[in-house]
């Protein structure tokens, strides 16, 4: 049997999220990685949401930076981007189910973590 670790965030739209990693998969039809998050904000209805990160974008930031980007600072991006999610959409389950990494976001995020 699995435990996972429920986390909460709260979001500047003023809901609570609570959420848990589910699992990172190769992404279906894509060539990228999909990051699978459970998530739910009234603890009633949980739903998938699916965070792509795309080899293109990692390739890129690797050449740029000169290093391979570690897996723990491709997932802090991932979680970064759900955080954004959670900030930027009123509605997280019909707009936020899949959302993608692009090199923008992605440099931004590793930046507000100190990563180079």
């Amino acid at each position: 049997m699995t435990i996972r670790r429920l986390k909460t965030y709260t979001g500047s739209q003023g809901y609570v999220y609570q959420y848990y990693f589910v699992g990172k998969r190769p992404a279906p039809q894509s060539a990228a990685d999909e990051y699978i998050f459970d998530v739910t904000s009234d603890r009633k209805l949980t739903y998938a949401v699916s965070i792509f990160l795309p080899h293109q974008v990692v390739a890129t930031w690797s050449t740029s930076h000169g290093r391979p980007l570690a897996d723990s600072e491709q997932y802090a991006a991932v979680k970064m981007r759900l955080f954004h999610a959670f900030d930027e959409l009123e509605d997280m389950q019909a707009q936020g189910r899949q959302l993608w990494i692009d090199l923008q976001s992605l440099e931004e995020s590793l930046a507000s973590l100190g990563v180079e």
